[in-house]
């Protein structure tokens, strides 16, 4: 059963769009739509209403400030998308998601996508015709089809509300994706239950069946147990995961257990996760403290109560130091921006290090990271990573990246924020 709009469907829906102001409102923008596209009709049928999902994802989609004419930006190239492919928890069932989904895409002319959580296509494969028609939308390795970058799309919006979505033709945000019909899944971690990213197949009309929903969902479930059954290569129980990207009390995963650090042990081991090779008591006293007549037993103290939390023989002295690998998320950071790839650097930020922190060793572990990041930023130029950074809390008044966004981004919104900061730069100090 086709799903493509009729001609007069789809000339309504021009029409709607061309009426749309920037500016409008969104829930009126969002009415104006779904009173178009309940003009559509199935050959034979009386009209059709839209769905709810999709209508619930018009409606961020103008939140958003997507526009019927825009298209998806290419954020991962070259080395940096070879780097985050390569450390994406997805790599691991590319060969189940070919074996099951690779032959039905090429006979089929279809494509198989896989995007990451943030709606980044990682992989598209598929029949080659389909795949160069497809490039012309920029549906390709690297690309963010994120509801917020292109509106509602079934990877996009299966990532966005974390269940499988199918979407037909005219229900497609942009217009030049309308001639599409696509059905996704997402994909979640079997430890965590996070997503990590879906699951699509992406082609004509031929995928419009129900059954093409209910297809990949079952290869989504199918990933998440071949997932489950190599866990076991995954980090194991003797090696740490350390989270203190926007924390002031960092978490401490090992073993199976979860532990929430007070914000001394959280400076402390921070301080040995970045220093392997151990740090003496004299240089973790400096690194601690601003107030350099804190006597040694009070840090002592303090790895005395450490110890007792890691358990028995997890934290050596003589130099201090832990006898466990920590994988930290600042360290992943780091490593991500020596590779170039700045976009996988962008995602694991979830906020400056310790940010209530004021052990001297910890501001400058602070700075130096988010500065890299900051910088880097502004260098690639890429507006949404500009965007999440200047919304972000630690970027709301960053003058710099607000500047480099209004460059690449000059929409309304954009040059008020600049011109209010620059204004508040520019006022005299009170008295």
């Amino acid at each position: 059963m086709s799903h493509t709009a009729t001609a007069s469907g789809e000339a309504e829906l021009t029409d709607s769009w061309l009426a749309l102001e920037p500016g409008a409102d969104p829930v009126e923008r969002a009415r104006t739509l779904r009173r178009a596209h309940e003009t559509f009709t199935e050959a034979g049928t009386v009209p059709r209403p839209v769905r709810a999902v999709v209508a619930d994802s018009w409606r961020r989609s103008v939140r958003a400030g997507v526009g019927p004419d825009g298209t998806a930006s290419v954020e991962l190239m070259d080395g940096d998308l070879g780097a985050y492919r390569a450390e994406h928890p997805l790599s691991r069932v590319m060969p189940l998601f070919r074996e099951l989904l690779g032959t039905f895409a090429a006979d089929g002319e279809h494509l198989l996508a896989v995007c990451d959580a943030h709606g980044r296509l990682l992989w598209v494969e598929g029949h080659p015709a389909t795949r160069r028609r497809a490039g012309r939308m920029n549906f390709v390795p690297g690309a963010r089809w994120s509801e917020s970058a292109v509106g509602t799309n079934a990877p996009g919006t299966a990532v966005a509300v974390g269940r499988p979505v199918q979407v037909f033709a005219a229900e497609h945000f942009i217009r030049r994706v309308q001639p599409w019909t696509c059905a996704a899944a997402p994909v979640h971690d079997p430890r965590t239950g996070r997503v990590l990213g879906a699951v699509d197949i992406t082609g004509g009309d031929g995928l419009a069946h129900p059954h093409s929903l209910g297809f990949v969902q079952a290869v989504a479930r199918a990933a998440e147990s071949q997932l489950a059954l190599l866990a076991p290569e995954l980090p194991g129980p003797e090696t740490a995961e350390l989270t203190a990207l926007g924390r002031d009390e960092a978490l401490l995963s090992t073993g199976g257990r979860r532990v929430r650090l007070s914000r001394r042990h959280s400076e402390i081991v921070v301080l040995l996760a970045h220093h392997p090779e151990g740090l003496t008591g004299d240089e973790l006293l400096c690194a601690l403290y601003e107030n350099e007549t804190v006597p040694a037993v009070t840090l002592r103290a303090e790895l005395a109560r450490l110890r007792g939390i890691l358990g028995p023989g997890r934290l050596a002295s003589r130099p201090y130091r832990l006898t466990m690998p920590v994988d930290c998320d600042a360290a992943v950071v780091e490593r991500r921006l020596r590779a170039g790839a700045v976009t996988g650097a962008a995602t694991v930020y979830a906020g400056p290090l310790l940010p209530g922190s004021q052990a001297p060793a910890v501001v400058r572990l602070r700075r130096r990271l988010a500065d890299g990041l900051r910088a880097a930023l502004i260098s690639c130029g890429d507006p949404d990573l500009l965007a999440d950074w200047g919304h972000a809390p630690w970027g709301e008044d960053d003058l710099d990246v607000w500047r480099a966004l209004a460059a690449v981004r000059p929409t309304a919104a954009t040059r008020s924020r600049l011109a209010a900061l620059e204004a508040e730069l520019a006022a005299p100090a009170p008295g």
